[in-house]
């Protein structure tokens, strides 16, 4: 967690670089459009679908002593991905002019035009990130988190120095070049990791590998899920890209906001906790996945709920803080905290879903999840149709917010049905005093933004965060919320322990 959130605050620096550059402009408009088509193909054939087959399989060969037959499945799933991703980028370079249209046919000549090269370039990165999501697998299976964790970090340092460095003479490009620059050392800096697990690799490439196969068995209703996702993705930016100048920027600020403490606590613990679902499934061990789950699910919900709800009020002071300055004027926070008003509360149904998925794959169930977010993704294309009209950018966001929703709760009824149970009790106690303690944080810090409305956004942004957590914990302490206590105990003993 701790290389998580050194990521993510180098994320949000990133972002915050970027929009001191760029701000909600065209060529940022055109930046992430091109970014579109080699985000979809690094997710569908590298991602997360990968990681949810290729984990577990790789932990089966582990805890039957088969290392040979590890690394020979290692091998052979790094050759194929090779293959098959630097076909595709090839491909879609061929076809960027087209696609681009495709993709935001609001955007002007001039700005498609920008888009088409920039996507060309940055074709480059998921070839190079391929290769390192599987090394970034074998580490976790190997209990190893801490180079995984420093990988997103180098990435994020070399975004930030190509738009500081090179964009100055270059523009977007410069973006771009970085971007490229930053998958390389998103691999190399895990190369060490390898070493030291004794990794053995071979330019052997075979579909008839046993555990090639069962890889790609597991893979295949994963993809389907996430082709359906990424469909909603490009829905989603063709109909920004049609409400002017700034929309798909925002949405994407607004975005990567909401996602801030979703990925410094649900994928950091999600990413932890799969290699342990994995093992306890595969050693029958059933109860105790039962107890992890559940444990991890009630400490998801304690940090999400207060989270969302915090970022629910603070929207305003929050973007002014983090990106008002250079390009990013009033007019972007004012696009910006709208889409983040609508996106928040979506942060408790993406952070849920990154924890009940995990142990569906662990459990190589990879079908579930995606009949349900399938159902959910249809769910969230028929909202955003339906309230883009009326509410422009914010429709969309919440579009995406109650169909995240949804698909938890669907995840949460279906787990529970599988497991026998999911400690019921426990997780709705947890959730109610948890939202008694949140309301009351609401309350108390919007009435702090009411009495300092003439402040600065230091002063609103930073004292509400510190005053919206004070109350909010000493609330959780009087209610007796359970996860508080194993927190707090957590870190005694660790004290103790140095």
């Amino acid at each position: 967690m701790a290389t998580f959130i050194a990521s993510r605050l180098l994320g949000l620096l990133r972002d915050v670089v970027i929009s001191a550059h760029f701000g909600t402009s065209d060529a940022l408009d055109a930046y992430n459009v091109a970014f579109r088509i080699p985000d979809i193909i690094f997710a569908l054939m590298a991602g997360g679908a990968l990681a949810s087959a290729f984990i577990p399989t790789f932990s089966g060969y582990l805890a039957h002593d088969d290392d040979e037959g590890a690394w020979r499945l290692a091998s052979g799933i790094i050759n194929l991905l090779l293959v098959a991703l630097t076909v595709s980028a090839i491909i879609a370079a061929l076809l960027a002019e087209p696609l681009v249209v495709a993709l935001a046919p609001g955007f002007s000549p001039a700005k498609q035009a920008l888009t088409i090269p920039l996507m060309r370039l940055m074709l480059i990165a998921p070839i190079i990130f391929s290769v390192s999501g599987v090394v970034m697998g074998i580490l976790n299976a190997k209990q190893d988190f801490i180079l995984p964790g420093l990988a997103p970090i180098a990435y994020n340092l070399a975004i930030i120095a190509g738009a500081m460095l090179l964009s100055p003479t270059l523009g977007i490009y410069g973006l771009a070049i970085g971007a490229v620059i930053g998958a390389g050392l998103h691999f190399l800096v895990q190369i060490p990791g390898l070493i030291k697990v004794g990794a053995h690799y071979s330019t052997r490439l075979s579909l008839r590998d046993p555990g090639v196969r069962q890889v790609l068995r597991l893979m295949a209703p994963r993809v389907l899920g996430l082709a359906i996702v990424q469909i909603n993705f490009l829905v989603e930016t063709i109909l920004a890209s049609n409400l002017g100048t700034g929309a798909v920027s925002a949405l994407n600020y607004a975005w990567r906001v909401m996602l801030l403490p979703q990925g410094v606590v649900a994928q950091s613990v999600a990413i932890a906790a799969f290699p342990t679902f994995s093992d306890q499934f595969a050693r029958g061990k059933l109860d105790e996945l039962r107890s992890a789950l559940s444990a991890t699910l009630r400490a998801i919900l304690f940090i999400a709920i207060p989270s969302a709800i915090g970022l629910l009020v603070l929207r305003v002071p929050l973007i002014q803080l983090i990106y008002q300055r250079g390009e990013f004027q009033d007019t972007s926070t004012e696009l910006v905290a709208t889409a983040l008003s609508f996106y928040a509360l979506g942060l408790i149904g993406h952070s849920g879903i990154e924890i009940l998925t995990r142990a569906f794959y662990g459990m190589h169930d990879t079908r579930t999840p995606v009949i349900l977010g399938i159902l959910s993704l249809v769910l969230n294309l028929i909202l955003s149709l339906t309230l883009i009209g009326p509410m422009h950018i914010a429709g969309l966001a919440l579009a995406n917010t109650i169909a995240a929703m949804a698909e938890m709760t669907l995840l949460s009824i279906t787990l529970r049905s599988k497991l026998g149970g999911l400690d019921d009790q426990r997780i709705l106690a947890t959730t109610f005093k948890t939202v008694v303690a949140s309301l009351a944080m609401a309350i108390g810090v919007w009435g702090f933004l009411n009495l300092t409305e003439s402040a600065g956004s230091i002063v609103r942004g930073v004292m509400g965060i510190l005053l919206g957590g004070g109350i909010f914990f000493g609330a959780a302490w009087l209610l007796r919320i359970e996860e508080l206590r194993t927190m707090l105990a957590m870190i005694k003993r660790r004290r103790s322990r140095s």
